[in-house]
C-alpha cells in the first residue's frame, strides 16, 4: 500500500528529479537515498521490502576507499538499481 500525502508525493517528485539529475550517477545515488532517509524518517514515505532490498544491493555499488574512484561498474550497477527504485516509488 502506498503512503498518499502531500509529503509523500513531494519526496517521490524530490527523489525522481535526483535519479534523473545531470552528474554522475553514483553521486545522483548518494543524494537519492539521502532524501529517501529524510522521507522514511518523517514518515513520508514506507519502507517496502522490495525497496529496502533495492538499498541493500545499492550500497556495494557506492562503497569506496579515500582517494579511490568508482569505476564504470558500479555506475552501471547504480544505474540499474535506480531504475528499480524509481519504479518501486509508487508502492512506498
Amino acid at each position: 500500500m502506498s503512503t498518499e500525502s502531500p509529503g509523500a508525493d513531494a519526496a517521490r517528485v524530490d527523489i525522481r528529479e535526483l535519479i534523473d539529475a545531470k552528474g554522475h550517477t553514483v553521486d545522483n545515488a548518494r543524494a537519492a537515498i539521502a532524501r529517501l532517509e529524510v522521507a522514511f524518517a518523517a514518515g513520508d514515505l514506507a519502507r517496502t521490502p522490495a525497496l529496502m532490498q533495492f538499498l541493500a544491493d545499492l550500497e556495494p555499488a557506492l562503497e569506496q576507499d579515500d582517494g579511490q574512484k568508482l569505476g564504470g561498474k558500479s555506475a552501471e550497477a547504480a544505474r540499474f538499481i535506480l531504475r528499480a527504485i524509481d519504479r518501486e516509488l509508487d508502492r512506498a
